[in-house]
């Protein structure tokens, strides 16, 4: 294999958080590997991945899209997330009830520049351009039932993956596939929540098909929630999240909601870039998360939110993510 070719293999790796001395043994057995970056959902990556049973607005289209049979307003959401070593996503996610039936769209683009690639002579190679262009777009349609206590939801989405091949030749690796997802969500109190979700349903070598499992505990005051997580090509992974909300009503101007999450990622060295995760003392784990929310209801007579996540990776760097919406 060419060194070109080293380069992207090893970086895609690193933007699964996986240290390379405890990476699982069915690790790159499955392409579309940025399937599995929480891209989307910044509410979901503060809570430490633990979203499946809470997922609800654009959000759910990514996670679980059961979530978004909750909507009762058209809705459009547009994220931004800097995730590692240049590597950025943009998504656009938009629902429309159609009676007690919404269907949602999403569009998300992901590529990576500042890239320092080289040839397999170890010489920089400016010509490369960009290195990593990925795509999905996706058609969902979810519905509840008994008064919303269980909501059911599918996705149907086309995935293209591009990749620069490196060598002699040059160009491009490009894939094109299609997958699906399937979820369900189940609220029989008020204060439980169960859910669950089988995403990237398709060619097994070409997609991480993946399980989610999760629940939560729910007042007014504040969610946790609980997820467990298994692809195809990794091992188990679990995530915990707590959510703190203070109610519109009580602030007289918007809800506000603070987050912080837990995840079962693999150690990914100390952080020596980023001085604010050393100041306080997470320059050497990737696990934890954290998160803010504020939502209105009457802004200028819309709905409007926005919220941001940020998640350190120790020597990968940081991930920030920030999605603002609106319901009309």
């Amino acid at each position: 294999m060419k060194i070109s070719n080293l380069v992207i293999a090893g970086l895609l790796v690193g933007l699964l958080s996986t240290n390379a001395l405890a990476i699982s043994s069915k690790a790159g057995t499955s392409a579309g590997a940025f399937l599995k970056i929480d891209a989307g959902a910044p509410r979901a990556q503060a809570l430490g991945n633990a979203f499946v049973s809470v997922a609800d607005g654009p959000e759910a289209l990514f996670w679980n899209p059961a979530g978004s049979a909750s909507a009762t307003t058209r809705e459009l959401q547009f994220t931004y997330m800097d995730y590692l070593q240049g590597y950025k996503a943009r998504t656009l996610a938009y629902l429309q009830p159609i009676g007690k039936t919404i269907i949602g769209l999403t569009v998300n683009y992901m590529d990576m520049d500042d890239f320092d690639f080289r040839d397999e002579w170890g010489d920089k190679n400016p010509e490369v351009g960009i290195p990593v262009q990925n795509f999905v777009g996706s058609l969902s349609i979810a519905r509840g039932f008994i008064n919303q206590k269980l909501q059911i939801g599918a996705t149907a989405k086309y995935v293209t993956e591009r990749l620069y091949r490196g060598g002699n030749t040059g160009g491009h690796n490009h894939y094109d596939n299609v997958g699906f997802d399937v979820g369900a969500k189940l609220r029989l109190v008020n204060w439980l929540g169960l859910g669950g979700a089988i995403v990237n349903i398709g060619d097994k070598d070409e997609m991480p098909r993946g399980l989610r499992l999760g629940a939560d505990l729910n007042t007014r005051y504040f969610t946790i929630s609980g997820e467990y997580t298994k692809y195809s090509d990794d091992k188990a992974r679990y995530g915990v999240g707590l959510e703190i909300h203070i109610p519109e009503d009580l602030l007289q101007v918007a809800r506000f909601d603070l987050r912080v999450g837990y995840y079962t990622r693999d150690n990914t060295g100390i952080n020596t870039e980023d001085s604010w995760v050393e100041k306080v003392g997470l320059e050497e784990t990737s696990r934890v998360s954290f998160g803010a929310g504020v939502y209105s209801g009457e802004l200028f007579g819309y709905g409007a939110s926005l919220d941001y996540a940020v998640t350190p990776f120790g020597a990968l760097g940081t991930s920030q993510q920030i999605a603002v919406s609106i319901q009309f």
